[in-house]
């Protein structure tokens, strides 16, 4: 069972959405079921199979956030050493060839949002990045080819 690295933000944020699927969005899919089921004939009732369908996503994804909290691994990014690059430290990189530069927090799969300045340490910025320290140069292939950065600066996260 593979462990899935987590901000201790991040893992309150699946469980809150696992809480609001058991205890909102499961019950009021059901009660739509039911409506539905009230109108008659189910082999054309599209209400009836649309609500079907979304319980099937609810149940779907209430199982995958069951197993993601259960191989959860919580990290406590506030703690973590600045030397290296670290799960939950904040990077900041100079791209060598634009001369631009760009943070990334780096954080699990789950909670990876490039928009907000967050990548995945799976990803492969961020596996080309981990145990890397201020002024090493590292090269990744990406899918527009190799790209290749300077490490300025290595943070700590404001994120717990």
């Amino acid at each position: 069972m593979n462990r899935i690295p987590f901000s201790k933000t991040g893992y309150t944020q699946l469980r809150e959405e696992l809480k609001r699927l058991h205890k909102i969005e499961r019950p009021e899919v059901i009660k739509s079921i039911e409506r539905a089921r009230e109108h008659g004939d189910l082999k054309e009732n599209a209400e009836y199979h649309a609500a079907k369908e979304r319980q099937g996503f609810i149940e779907g994804r209430i199982q995958e956030l069951q197993n993601k909290l259960g191989r959860a691994e919580v990290i406590d990014c506030t703690t973590v050493t600045c030397e290296r690059v670290v799960f939950g430290t904040v990077v900041t990189l100079l791209d060598l060839e634009t001369e631009g530069e760009v943070s990334y927090q780096l954080l699990g799969p789950e909670e990876s949002e490039v928009k907000n300045g967050s990548i995945s340490v799976v990803s492969p910025l961020g596996r080309g990045l981990i145990g890397k320290c201020v002024g090493d140069e590292i090269s990744v292939k990406t899918p527009g080819g190799v790209r290749e950065w300077e490490i300025l600066e290595i943070g700590p996260s404001n994120k717990k």
